[in-house]
């Protein structure tokens, strides 16, 4: 039986390959501002010949830099987009305001998040950052190898027409095929297909939940009880429906099964 990585290894491998292998040419900056700099005394590279390296501070600051980069690379290239709206739509139709909290939603898709780029996370872990740092390759070349996996995951996900816009919009050549389009095509198609089928999945959520709106909206209204709020009393009906059906199991199951593979 094949044991399954746990998410907090599948986070530090996420994570790692981005803080050691992101912006690096932001370290130029400092660097010629303290070559400029009369008397600067502040070390920016250890070592001789080709086995140069980046100072503690010069890493630290590298460190930080790329930390506040995370953000959009987490929104912008994963399957976050898709997993955090689809989870606030469910929480809209249920009609529950803040059940779940948003932490708790916030935390679900992080962690779905990275169930669903565990094969990319890996890809990149074994084919560019391990080698990275074994120093068997320079940073070129596992850039390179780590665009290769994540290119192939957002291709998966794009739409011909998205892809079609944003080419045009480029003004790229009509012979380049999407897997030579450069990255600033390919993450704004992904984006703008996520969006797309987040909410086509939420309309198909909120079918049921409006379904037994309108059910108790007629009753009251037959019944002559016009001050009594439908929303009030479909929402134990509404609840009672979602845990019947198991719906956490079913929204989950098709939530991730929604990634094509």
């Amino acid at each position: 039986m094949s044991s399954t990585p746990s998410p907090i290894n599948s986070f530090s491998r996420f994570a790692a390959p981005l803080l050691h292998l992101g912006l690096p040419v932001l370290a130029l900056l400092p660097a010629l501002a303290l070559a400029q700099a009369p008397g600067a005394s502040l070390p920016l590279m250890i070592g001789q010949g080709g086995n140069n390296s980046f100072s503690v501070p010069i890493q630290t600051l590298l460190f930080f830099t790329t930390l506040s980069f995370l953000p959009a690379i987490l929104l912008m290239m994963t399957g976050f987009t898709r997993i955090v709206i689809v989870l606030g739509l469910m929480r809209q139709a249920l009609g529950t305001q803040s059940s779940p909290p948003n932490q708790v939603v916030i935390g679900l898709s992080l962690f779905l998040t990275l169930f669903v780029m565990g094969p990319t996370i890996d890809r990149v872990y074994a084919e560019a950052y391990k080698p990275y740092s074994e120093n068997t390759i320079n940073f070129e070349v596992a850039l390179q190898r780590a665009e290769v996996p994540m290119r192939a995951f957002m291709i998966r996900q794009i739409r011909q027409s998205d892809y079609a816009l944003m080419s045009r919009l480029a003004k790229l050549e009509p012979s380049v095929q999407i897997e030579d389009a450069p990255f600033r095509v390919i993450v704004p198609s992904f984006v703008i297909s996520e969006l797309k089928t987040a909410f086509q999945i939420g309309f198909m959520i909120f079918i049921p939940f409006l379904v037994i709106d309108m059910v108790v909206a007629s009753v009251l209204m037959s019944l002559g009880m016009m001050m009594l709020s439908p929303v009030l009393v479909a929402l134990p009906f509404k609840l009672m429906l979602f845990v019947l059906a198991d719906g956490w199991n079913l929204l989950v199951g098709s939530l991730v099964a929604s990634f094509a593979t």
